[in-house]
């Protein structure tokens, strides 16, 4: 190797060791949820999907720089009941076989105190897509960071409840949707 190709590859990697690395941030599936919260003729029905997965790239010193997504498996959806269950998988509902995955995309995500953000993005659910804005509240407990939020949508926007269940004095179309993600490698908050 030549003097001049081997003090450059030096330079080179000195340079790479000495720019600060963000560690890989991952969602702790086991210290997280995703849970809805809507009414049936007035009474309040819980529901928690089991199985979503975030991508979290945030760096607190440059905070709109971060990108925020994640995916719901509708599928995975508990309510209470297996014919519930059942019927949130068919096509008035979720339509899971067509529409297996809800998404959310950030496109803005803003400090507006010491941590809490807010998250811009777009959800979209069975074919529709919506802008939604959600409130996000950040917590450090040791090696682990607790993002904390919920928002409320409306699920005629997404065609959930279609064809006989639209009536909204039998399903509210407020839903709301509350996440607590535990996440790995956020520093310096």
């Amino acid at each position: 190797m030549r003097k001049s190709t081997l003090s450059t590859a030096l330079a080179l990697a000195a340079l790479f060791t000495a720019l600060p690395t963000q560690a890989q941030q991952n969602l702790v599936p086991a210290q997280s949820e995703m849970a809805f919260l809507t009414r049936q003729m007035g009474v309040p029905v819980d529901g928690k999907f089991r199985q979503f997965d975030a991508q979290i790239a945030f760096d607190p010193k440059q905070v709109p720089a971060s990108k925020i997504s994640f995916t719901i498996d509708l599928g995975s959806a508990t309510i209470g009941t297996a014919e519930t269950e059942a019927e949130l998988l068919k096509p008035d509902w979720f339509d899971t076989r067509k529409f297996p995955k809800a998404t959310f995309t950030s496109t803005l995500v803003k400090q507006v105190a010491p941590g809490k953000l807010e998250v811009a993005g777009t959800l979209s659910i069975k074919g529709s897509s919506q802008p939604v804005t959600v409130p996000v509240l950040l917590a450090q407990s040791g090696t682990f960071t607790t993002a904390t939020g919920s928002f409320t949508l409306k699920r005629l926007d997404f065609k959930i409840g279609d064809g006989d269940w639209k009536d909204t004095s039998v399903v509210a179309n407020e839903v709301q949707v509350r996440f607590k993600l535990t996440l790995t490698g956020v520093t310096g908050l």
